[in-house]
Order: structure tokens, then sequence, then C-alpha cells
């Protein structure tokens, strides 16, 4: 049974609607962009298998929750589900993948440069990686379950050491998503104002960790009761791929590996 944290959005939660089709909108576009064999690198709880599975040759799921895997195995026996901790990825052969996706990983990963790096070797020359990870400027809080977070020039300096082309892009929204969105910034300003001694920022990121779910929580069941409809009707098409990522609340980027 899966644990479902704010950190770990569930299709299941109401109140994590909007969340949720949000991270499914780049999978959605990734249907646009991947063939053959590939690579996810933290599959979760399987958007990308569902989405992405039927059509591509073979699909590769990594992830660190080996419960989560289990499921899966049982779901899509005809692919390979794997628990690792990254990177490295040892097990993993150079010039093996045509496509990795990795999406909402990178801000979780200590040795970042490392990651990319791992994600260039398994590639087969001529090979993409897609990528998200939320804009920095649009977080409304400290995540603490966040290494970092990225403007689109940072992501794109630290890509570009790696890569060899680098397509910036980013996932956006309509008018129903930033009604949300500023729904949603104003009821956590009302929860940080008490933070005086900006403690969010100033404390070690395990000590934030449990408050931080316990307001997530909070705060996202209260969105949902005071937009009720809003809330529960927000869906992947009112999110948009943007080409100008400064503008997006998710960078979405396009990875290439030379031929």
């Amino acid at each position: 049974m899966a644990t479902y944290t704010t950190e770990i959005t569930s299709d299941k939660l109401i109140s994590d609607n909007p969340i949720h089709q949000r991270l499914l909108k780049a999978y959605i576009v990734a249907r646009d962009y991947v063939s053959g064999d590939l690579l996810e690198i933290g599959c979760g709880e399987g958007r990308g298998v569902e989405v992405l599975g039927p059509l591509l040759n073979h699909y590769h799921g990594l992830d660190k929750i080996g419960e989560i895997l289990e499921t899966l195995r049982k779901q899509h026996p005809g692919f390979v589900f794997e628990q690792a901790l990254l990177p490295p990825m040892p097990g993993l052969k150079n010039d093996t993948f045509d496509w990795v996706v990795s999406f909402q990983v990178i801000e979780h990963i200590q040795d970042d440069l490392l990651y990319l790096q791992e994600i260039y070797r398994v590639l087969k020359p001529g090979g993409c990686a897609l990528i998200s990870t939320p804009n920095i400027r649009f977080s409304l809080s400290r995540n603490p379950w966040h290494i970092r977070e990225y403007t689109p020039a940072q992501l794109r300096d630290l890509c570009l050491k790696v890569f060899d082309k680098v397509e910036a892009k980013g996932i956006g929204g309509n008018e129903k998503v930033w009604k949300y969105h500023e729904a949603n910034r104003i009821s956590v300003e009302k929860i940080t104002r008490w933070d005086f001694l900006n403690l969010q920022y100033r404390l070690p990121a395990g000590l934030l960790k449990i408050p931080y779910e316990i307001l997530n929580r909070f705060n996202r069941n209260k969105l949902h009761q005071k937009q009720g409809k809003s809330v529960e009707e927000i869906m992947h098409t009112d999110y948009l791929l943007m080409d100008d990522p400064e503008e997006a609340l998710d960078l979405f980027y396009v990875l290439h590996k030379k031929e």
C-alpha cells in the first residue's frame, strides 16, 4: 500500500488533483517524443509506464521505493522495474536506451552533475532525455524534500556541461491553473507569516519534513474546501507546454546526445 505524502502526489486524493494533473502533463507531452527502449528514473506509482508504455518496445523503471515497484511488477509483467538509489547506476550498461525520462527527480539528487552524466552514459548515440523540475521562481516556500531548485538558466547551464544540445521548455497553465496557484500562494503566506525567525530557511531540512507535510496537507485540504470544483475540475489539458521556461511552473528540458 502506497504512502500518500504531499511529495508523492496521489491521483486518489481529490485535494491533490491540481498537482497530479500538473505532473501528468509532462508524460502527456512526452508521448510526442518517445519511442524504442526507454528508461524512467523515478517511476513512482507508474504514471510513466501507463502513459508511455504502449508506445515503447521496452520500458525499464527505477525507483527507490521497493513497495511501489512490487505493485508495478504485478500490473505490468512485460516490463522491468528495479529498486535503486542513484546516482550512479552501475547495473545499467553504456549506450542502452533510446530515451530517458526523469520527471521531478533532479531536485532530490545531491550530485546533480553525476546524475546527468549517468543519463548521458546510458543513452544510445543520438538518444535524448526528458527531465522536469520546479521553476524556483514560482516556489511558494522551502520544500525540505528538495536538495535545491533551479532557475531556467541554472538548469540549462548545468545540462550543457554534459549534453550536446539542450532545448529549454516549460509546463505552464491557463487561467484556471494560475487562479489555483494564486490562491495557493495567498494561503501559504498566511501560514509562513508566523515564521518570524525565518526558520524554514535556517533549520536543517530533516527537522522540517514532518511540519512541512502536516501544513502542506492542511493547506491542500483547505484549498479544496474553499474552491471545491475549481480544484476537482483542473485537468492536464489546463497545463500548457511553453517555449519560454521563464514563465513556466515547471522546467521541461529536452537533452540531446550526439550521434
